[in-house]
């Protein structure tokens, strides 16, 4: 009936496999769990993970070149032998003990899209994790009534698909940070029909804050590449909302000198025990406004 699959790179599943495992022979119901590691580099990890197939109906493989997450959830689809498949980041735990129930299977087993939603824990994390804490606390942290409001708003951590559907959506295989925006565009764009539940999962690995910086910058370069090529309107992410806003009245250069003032000041505080999100929403829509910039010159 399911197929839960797991990418995994350098992060030991073993807790979270054990956990929907025994969540989904207590539904008393046909499935399967496919874990496939990307060519981890931490070798320990791997052999630690092995253990996982000594579990019943559980698959563990390796990949032997890095191939993305993208491009092992198309390798992972194509390997599940049913239609319904449940995704999993490694990195994530069931905020609900029945957790796999809550998908009502019989009831959904036609279903196209079901988002449950993703959480974070309470007590913060140590400083220098802290960043990717509060952003996912406060940004992607959503009850079910304010995502049914914006219902292609996807965080695909935990995403029950039909697999036909998640073959059409997920289309590229770039190995890149930020294609969730991309997937969510090609589900509004085929009128893909989401279903939002109360079944969030936890974030539970949370990047260094100046590691997180990174991936964020890496993700507005995604979204600028992809308007690039044709693939993603320019007016979906609220910062390409703001930079249309900003041209329009004229005021990019002005936006760009203010910024300067402050963007040292800035980076200190996106390492700080509370750093300002706004700040940071400010910092990335400066780094699109230079990437369109450099474009046009």
């Amino acid at each position: 009936m399911i197929s839960i699959l797991i990418p995994t790179y350098n992060y030991n599943v073993i807790n979270l496999v054990k956990q929907v495992h025994k969540q989904a022979l207590d539904a008393a119901i046909n499935f399967e769990i496919i874990v496939i590691d990307d060519c981890s580099s931490k070798k320990n990890v791997i052999e630690e993970n092995y253990y996982i197939n000594s579990m019943s109906y559980v698959n563990f493989q390796t990949n032997e070149i890095n191939l993305g997450r993208t491009a092992t959830r198309n390798l992972l689809a194509s390997k599940a032998k049913y239609d319904l498949l449940l995704f999993l980041d490694a990195d994530v735990l069931p905020k609900y003990n029945d957790f796999i129930t809550r998908f009502n299977l019989d009831k959904n087993k036609n279903c196209q899209v079901i988002y449950g939603g993703v959480c974070y824990y309470n007590e913060s994390p140590p400083n220098e994790n802290i960043l990717r804490w509060k952003y996912g606390r406060e940004r992607e942290t959503k009850d079910i009534y304010t995502r049914k409001k914006e219902p292609y708003f996807i965080i695909s951590q935990n995403l029950l698909i039909n697999k036909s559907v998640f073959l059409k959506i997920n289309s590229i295989e770039t190995n890149t940070y930020g294609l969730d925006i991309l997937f969510s565009n090609n589900l509004k764009k085929h009128n893909i029909e989401v279903i939002h539940i109360d079944n969030p999962v936890y974030h539970l690995g949370l990047e260094q804050n100046s590691i997180f910086i990174k991936k964020s910058l890496e993700a507005v370069k995604t979204t600028f590449l992809l308007e690039e090529k044709g693939l993603l309107a320019n007016n979906l992410r609220p910062l390409q909302k703001s930079y249309l806003k900003l041209k329009k009245a004229r005021l990019l250069s002005a936006f760009s000198f203010f910024i300067s003032k402050f963007k040292n000041r800035m980076e200190r505080n996106f390492q700080s025990k509370n750093p300002n999100l706004f700040w940071f929403d400010l910092y990335r829509l400066q780094y699109y406004i230079d990437l369109k910039s450099k474009k046009s010159a």
